[in-house]
């Protein structure tokens, strides 16, 4: 139930890297990251249905050393421009996580540490929920990681697996994890056709 006591809105939570834009690791330089093919106008489908779009992403280039949170926020900018450009798409809310613990490999000590809001544990998309009235239970959480599928039925949302990015190995490891997609796509574009002929978004 949302704050006000009416239903909240459903929304779709989209992973980033191998998703929206192309995977290309640790991203140093602003101009390689570049949009998966489709993923502009796939996102302006989901704002013309008005459904919720949000990014929540895994960003652990700031505890491992490699860059600034400012860098992540730069890669951002650049990520809304491009669908902006190519669109007219737009997200209506971007969460990240740039925390790590030590055993996983966080060296900056401002940002090694354990958090609620890394995946899968549930934190971005509580308190996305929380600052915009959503409505979780009817959610799609749209990634390419066992992670992502993992985040989506901790918080009770649909999780669509897309085989950009690392989705395909994911599938060849014949997904050896507790939880299982609900749909897999070929892309953002194919997960956005079947979010869409869902009941009750």
């Amino acid at each position: 139930m949302s704050r006000t006591g009416d239903r909240g809105r459903p929304a779709v939570f989209l992973d980033r890297d191998g998703v929206l834009n192309i995977e290309a690791g640790y991203i140093h330089n602003l101009g390689d990251l570049h949009l998966v093919p489709g993923v502009a106008a796939a996102v302006r489908r989901l704002n013309e249905a008005g459904l919720f779009c949000c990014l929540a992403s895994n960003q652990a280039g700031p505890a491992r050393g490699y860059y600034s949170v400012e860098h992540v926020d730069a890669l951002h900018e650049r990520l809304c421009f491009l669908l902006a450009e190519e669109a007219g798409a737009k997200l209506d809310a971007l969460y990240y996580c740039p925390f790590l613990s030590r055993p996983e490999g966080g060296k900056n000590l401002q940002y090694t540490r354990y958090s609620t809001w890394r995946k899968p544990n549930t934190g971005m998309l509580v308190a996305a929920a929380w600052d915009w009235d959503l409505d979780l239970g009817r959610s799609v959480m749209v990634g390419d990681k066992a992670t992502d599928i993992d985040l989506a039925h901790n918080a009770g949302c649909k999780g669509i697996l897309v085989t950009t990015g690392y989705g395909e190995q994911v599938l060849e490891g014949a997904y050896q994890h507790r939880t299982r997609p609900d749909f897999v796509a070929s892309d953002l574009a194919a997960a956005v056709d079947w979010i869409l002929r869902q009941q009750d978004l």
